[in-house]
Parts: structure tokens; sequence; C-alpha cells
């Protein structure tokens, strides 16, 4: 991943917009899974990281076979 991003996200953010916890987050965060920037105190998620985490996790449904 590019480390000059446009756009940084909050925990709360990242909450919003994937609906797992900021606890999550920040578990994630302390054990270095996901890339993450340190700004003073607080903590900021590349956004690109999020839409790439959405992107791979995305499935289409599966057609039924069983008319």
């Amino acid at each position: 991943m590019d480390k000059s991003t446009k756009r940084l996200l909050t925990l709360m953010e990242c909450e919003s917009q994937t609906g797992r916890k900021v606890s999550t987050w920040r578990k994630a965060i302390a054990k270095r899974e996901i890339p993450f920037v340190r700004i003073g105190r607080s903590v900021r998620i590349p956004q690109e990281f999020i839409e790439d985490l959405v992107v791979k996790g995305w499935r289409e449904p599966v057609k039924s076979t069983t008319a």
C-alpha cells in the first residue's frame, strides 16, 4: 500500500463503514495486523485499506440450483 494517502479515517469512521467495533480495530492495531498512522495520541487508518478490505471480502450470492 502506498504510504501517501488522500484520506485517513478515525476508528469511529472505520466502525461506521465496516460494522467492526472500535475495540476490534484497537486490537488489530496493537497486534500490528493492519496499517495505521499515529498522529500524536490519535490513530488513523488509511481509507484505501478499508476499501481494499471490503473489496477482498465481497462475495456474490450463490444461485440456488433447486427449482
